[in-house]
């Protein structure tokens, strides 16, 4: 019975410190903003992923700054819903959504085929839509769907739009990764997960893979006016932790400590817009300043078998 007691006062000690210190937790939680008033008037930016979380987020943001904003979405309904929102919060928004599936190899085909058609620059890529810890799933082309979706699928898209971005130099390429590629590892033995799976491992060596292919894509683009950074938006609540109970529960438990979807979106905001990345290439962020990259993600042989890789998966070949 003691120990009860004592357990029920120690948790309500700890409900009691959080409440007095919450502003001072918030504050810390928010990491840093982005604070460049970059203008982007005439400036074409895509962002997959956009209708919802740090997506829609960078979107907003962007289009204030007066971009015109292609929002590439799966679920077409849920992007014009988040392109609506942007106009009743900005009415000059020049936001339009564009489907396009990372899980689909011929609806990324038909996106681009589209987008190069229509849209004559592109001076900002983001490659920010993502999935984590799901269950074990193939796309349509047969890749275990975290692999697929968040590393071939943005190579791929990257891959049919780099012409575009060359001629629209100086432009900019920013890959979302996350602090979970500290826990990855790139397994050549069996990189789809057929022999085995785990969504946590799976979701690591999706996020190592973004970082390897921004490091590579960075040092193939040397001297052509487009860089490429990738970025760690920090632990935000969105909809990414659907797919794991105890994620949810977790995030839920500890949200205070969480970042807003419009505090984690600061990162890629800055990588996009801020005056002094200019020539900056090959770099990781978080809290928009420099970060840490573990040693299999500067890996260059890892990066470059990696590309081979992917190449050889998605069937093309990109060796500029």
């Amino acid at each position: 019975m003691m120990v009860l007691v004592i357990i029920v006062a120690g948790l309500g000690v700890v409900a009691l410190l959080m409440v007095l210190f919450a502003p001072h937790i918030r504050k810390y939680a928010a990491g840093s903003a982005c604070m460049s008033m970059a203008r982007l008037d005439g400036k074409t930016v895509l962002i997959t992923g956009a209708n919802t979380g740090i997506g829609k987020e960078t979107a907003l943001d962007l289009a204030i700054r007066g971009a015109r904003v292609i929002m590439a979405c799966r679920d077409m309904e849920k992007g014009e819903e988040a392109a609506a929102s942007i106009r009743r919060i900005y009415c000059n928004a020049n936001v339009e959504v564009r489907e396009l599936d990372l899980a689909d190899t011929c609806s990324i085909r038909a996106f681009a085929q589209r987008f190069l058609r229509e849209v004559n620059h592109l001076h900002i890529l983001i490659n920010n839509a993502g999935v984590m810890m799901c269950p074990y799933m193939k796309t349509n082309d047969g890749f275990e769907m975290q692999l697929g979706v968040n590393h071939l699928g943005h190579f791929l898209l990257t891959y049919l739009l780099i012409g575009l971005l060359k001629r629209s130099a100086p432009a900019r390429v920013v890959v979302v990764s996350s602090l979970a590629h500290n826990f990855g590892w790139i397994r050549f033995h069996d990189l789809l997960s057929q022999g085995s799976y785990n969504s946590g491992l799976a979701y690591c060596q999706s996020k190592l893979a973004n970082i390897l292919f921004a490091r590579e894509l960075a040092r193939r683009l040397k001297g052509s006016s487009v860089t490429v950074n990738s970025v760690h938006p920090g632990s935000v609540r969105s909809e990414l932790v659907r797919h794991s109970t105890v994620m949810s529960l977790a995030f839920s438990l500890f949200s205070l400590f969480l970042k807003t979807p419009r505090e984690g979106a600061q990162t890629s905001i800055y990588c996009a817009v801020a005056e002094e990345l200019h020539s900056i290439t090959g770099k990781h962020f978080s809290d928009c300043t420099p970060a840490f990259v573990a040693p299999q993600g500067r890996n260059e042989e890892t990066a470059r078998k990696l590309w081979d890789a992917s190449c050889e998966l998605l069937g093309i070949v990109w060796d500029d």
